[in-house]
């Protein structure tokens, strides 16, 4: 393709009032404009067709005035390229190369990015590709597609169907939601943004370690975060998160109550109760991330934060990591006093997000795709769980030790202080395996020692393979 410098457009007046101009009148107002330095030396023309089409004058006209500006060495004529304003002598011994200056910007981590594509990845949070429902949500887009009278405008909380379908699903789990309470988010992670954004004091209280893209997202809007210590083999200490939470006067909690990220933890119902309790006492708002709790296959779902604190609690969901990561499909359930509120934050940064997307897993769900895809994965998840734990039972060395989450898609193994993990992750590389260094999930003092075990994302044989090549690595580096 023939690529063109974009023309200089300039002001062309006519030696009488009303009339089209002449060739001279184009002459002497590309010298005027010359003269008065807004039309620099390098600049190509209009096109011919340009000024024909802009002034209604003829070819001739304007080819007869270029004709006259390249004789009078005003401008050159380049073959294929156009006509350009010519350097004189003083201008080509001044000419410098410009660069525009780059915005500032703030400082912000480099997040992670893919591993190789031929590595296993032993700490993906994602679902193997294989498991996940692509022909039926092709089946889906080509429906919607075919719908006649498609709406062109988006509702910038959301595709009502959409809404509408997820209050009956989370009413259905004992938490009494509205459609009017719904927000349709970009994943869960556009749900944590607009909640902090909407903060008249931006202070959170975390779980440490924590789901690293919140930390980096939390810090990037300027809030203070106060760590929340939590042991995946202990549970919570809530005599030590009730200290921290009473010193700094956080005004949202966010946790993960479900499946924890990176550690897999699930919350029991008392410490529910205890967060709740605190909430009410000191006056802080909670946000509860409930991504992982449907990836439970026991027939049956556990309380859920907002099911036992009702409306106030914010609670936000996702169906990307379930159904399909490109998908990009989240929830925010929040106060109906808080929903224009937090509408807004969301139309500032994306004004609204494609309803198609939202259209297309509106028709998975109302033709059942959604409940029988979740049985299928949850079957899948519980077999490859039980795998996993049998092959670190094998080939872990004495001294490591793993969390028993009891489903979803990951667990956390935590490995002897002995080890640097940053040096295992740099060996495990070389042989072809990937695993996260978990050092950016941690808000305050790292006291953990380990990294996600992902059963989910790999298959059986590549499981196998990596946990064996762990085992050894973790053997020698603990001699």
């Amino acid at each position: 393709m023939t690529q063109h410098t974009p023309y200089h457009s300039f002001s062309i007046q006519s030696a009488a009032a009303g009339r089209r101009p002449t060739a001279m009148d184009l002459v002497e107002s590309v010298l005027r404009s010359r003269r008065e330095g807004r039309l620099p030396a390098g600049a190509r023309l209009p096109p011919v067709r340009a000024i024909e089409r802009q002034l209604g004058v003829s070819k001739n006209t304007v080819q007869s005035a270029y004709d006259e500006l390249v004789a009078r060495g005003v401008c050159v004529a380049r073959e294929r390229e156009g006509v350009f304003v010519a350097h004189d002598a003083a201008e080509r011994e001044a000419i410098v190369s410009r660069s525009a200056a780059a915005p500032r910007v703030v400082a912000t981590p480099a997040l992670s990015g893919p591993a190789p594509s031929d590595a296993i990845k032993l700490s993906s949070v994602f679902i193997d590709p294989a498991l996940l429902p692509r022909e039926r949500l092709a089946d889906c887009a080509r429906s919607v597609l075919r719908t006649p009278g498609l709406d062109a405008f988006y509702d910038p909380q959301g595709y009502a169907p959409l809404r509408a379908q997820i209050a009956e699903r989370l009413s259905a789990r004992a938490m009494a939601v509205d459609p009017s309470q719904v927000i349709i988010t970009t994943g869960s992670q556009q749900a944590l943004d607009i909640v902090v954004r909407a903060l008249a004091t931006r202070r959170v209280a975390v779980e440490d370690p924590v789901y690293s893209h919140a930390r980096f997202l939390f810090e990037n809007l300027g809030a203070t975060l106060s760590p929340l210590r939590l042991d995946p083999f202990e549970g919570i200490d809530l005599d030590g998160w009730r200290a921290v939470i009473e010193r700094d006067a956080p005004s949202l909690l966010y946790s993960i109550t479900r499946f924890q990220n990176p550690t897999g933890y699930s919350y029991q119902p008392h410490e529910l109760d205890a967060l709740l309790a605190l909430s009410e006492r000191t006056a802080m708002g909670l946000l509860e991330d409930d991504w992982g709790s449907d990836m439970l296959s026991d027939g049956d779902y556990r309380p859920t934060l907002r099911a036992l604190g009702g409306d106030n609690v914010l609670y936000a969901n996702s169906f990307t990591k379930k159904l399909l990561p490109s998908l990009r499909v989240g929830y925010l359930v929040a106060p109906r006093a808080l929903v224009p509120t937090l509408v807004a934050m969301k139309r500032l940064s994306t004004l609204g997000n494609p309803w198609l997307t939202e259209a297309v897993l509106s028709e998975f769900l109302d033709r059942g795709y959604y409940d029988t895809h979740l049985r299928a994965v949850q079957a899948a998840l519980d077999a490859r769980y039980a795998r996993c734990l049998e092959a670190l039972s094998a080939r872990m060395p004495e001294g490591c030790r793993w969390t028993l989450p009891g489903g979803g898609p990951t667990l956390w193994l935590e490995v002897p202080r002995s080890v640097d993990v940053q040096r295992l992750s740099a060996q495990m590389a070389a042989r072809g395996v990937n695993i996260e260094s978990a050092a950016a999930h941690f808000a305050g003092a790292r006291h953990l020692n380990g990294f996600r075990v992902s059963y989910a994302f790999v298959g059986e044989a590549d499981l196998d393979r990596a946990l064996t090549i762990l085992g050894n690595e973790l053997r020698e580096a603990m001699r």
